[in-house]
């Protein structure tokens, strides 16, 4: 009885099997949506490095596998071994939303719009039947890709800032693994063809790859992540608390602030922001002004530090003010020390010389 309900379930498997992995990837991602918490939290971090050691060990064996090299062990370790390519494929599936959704939290859209599209776009491959039949140096390399990810968000948690410090010692481990990983390998393979084709060329792209990206600035400054965001007419701070104030547009539901800020003379911009940071985190952005020239285009006009702390779930909060603008289009930038963007803000200076009273709406953020 038990025999035939074991054949049954693996043909039903075999014959369902894209149909099954498709479950087991919708499952993954809602598993990621109930259960990925704040990025510093321990339980996702311990997940996050129980998944990849999972993902590496499974690879190791599946390399020695296809080298003629291993074969499971009648019994338990064959039947579960028939299941591997559906771990994997749960596992990969489920870093790969885990890093996107941090990437987006922390992206600037337009900045870092390459970036996210080649994310959607492994996330899409992973499930394609090429990927998945794919030989082990393409599985190699979307492990790669959840490994740097990991590390390079692990860093910063742990020394407290952004940068090329953190950045330098996520590839230098990232490698490290991998030759670590290669050097397993070698041991049981004949020549070193097959270890540089499924384990020094896959890590090799995601170095070069993630080292380009983050050179031209592509690649979120993952672990800032901006919450809010607004220019307004006045901000006052009392007991705790901010007060922000902007002109009384009831109807406008989608602004937070002033997108057409009419200034009158005396009048300050003031540029209200949230920037999410983890516990123990201190480090410092900047806020960038620029206006767009007319013929030159987008021209800095200032550029303010801010140090930021974390620890605060809604993100620490800071007011930059500038007195001295002129009329037209503007746009403001929050950015780390090395230009990385966290966000932006596009709004539009217009010159109020009427001397009618003005109204003001205060929110508390």
């Amino acid at each position: 009885m038990i025999h035939r309900l074991k054949t049954s379930l693996i043909e039903i498997y075999k014959k369902h099997e894209t149909m099954l992995e498709i479950i087991f990837f919708i499952g993954g991602f809602i598993f990621d949506v109930l259960l990925v918490s704040e990025i510093d939290d321990l339980f996702c971090l311990i997940q996050q490095a129980l998944y990849l050691l999972i993902i590496a060990v499974i690879l190791h064996f599946e390399i020695l596998y296809r080298s003629h090299k291993w074969r499971p062990a009648p019994g338990f370790t064959e039947k579960v071994w028939k299941y591997r390519n559906l771990l994997l494929h749960f596992l990969l599936g489920t870093l790969l939303n885990i890093y996107s959704l941090f990437y987006i939290k922390s992206a600037s859209l337009i900045s870092s719009l390459v970036f996210l599209l080649l994310m959607i776009a492994i996330i899409i491959g992973n499930e394609l039947p090429l990927i998945k039949k794919a030989k082990v140096s393409a599985k190699m390399g979307l492990y790669g890709i959840c490994l740097f990810s990991f590390i390079s968000l692990l860093y910063p948690l742990v020394l407290g800032f952004v940068g090329w410090i953190p950045f330098t010692l996520a590839l230098g481990t990232t490698i490290f693994c991998f030759y670590l990983q290669g050097r397993a390998v070698s041991k049981n393979l004949p020549d070193g063809e097959t270890t540089f084709k499924v384990i020094v060329f896959p890590a090799a792209s995601v170095v070069i790859l993630f080292s380009i990206f983050y050179v031209l600035g592509w690649i979120p400054p993952v672990p800032l992540s901006l919450k809010a965001q607004g220019i307004y007419h006045l901000i006052e701070k009392r007991d705790g608390k901010y007060f922000l104030s902007k002109s009384d547009n009831s109807w406008d539901f989608f602004s937070n602030g002033d997108r057409k800020f009419q200034a009158r003379a005396g009048d300050k911009l003031y540029y209200y922001i949230q920037i999410y940071s983890p516990a123990r985190f201190s480090d410092q952005v900047f806020v960038r002004w620029l206006r767009k020239d007319p013929v030159r285009g987008w021209e800095t006009s200032d550029r303010i530090p801010l140090a930021i702390t974390g620890g605060r779930k809604e993100g620490f909060r800071a007011v930059a003010t500038k007195s001295n603008y002129q009329p037209g289009d503007w746009r403001v930038q929050v950015e780390t020390g090395m230009g990385h963007e966290i966000g932006r803000l596009n709004f539009e200076i217009i010159s109020d010389t009427t001397t009618e009273p003005r109204s003001f709406e205060v929110i508390e953020p």
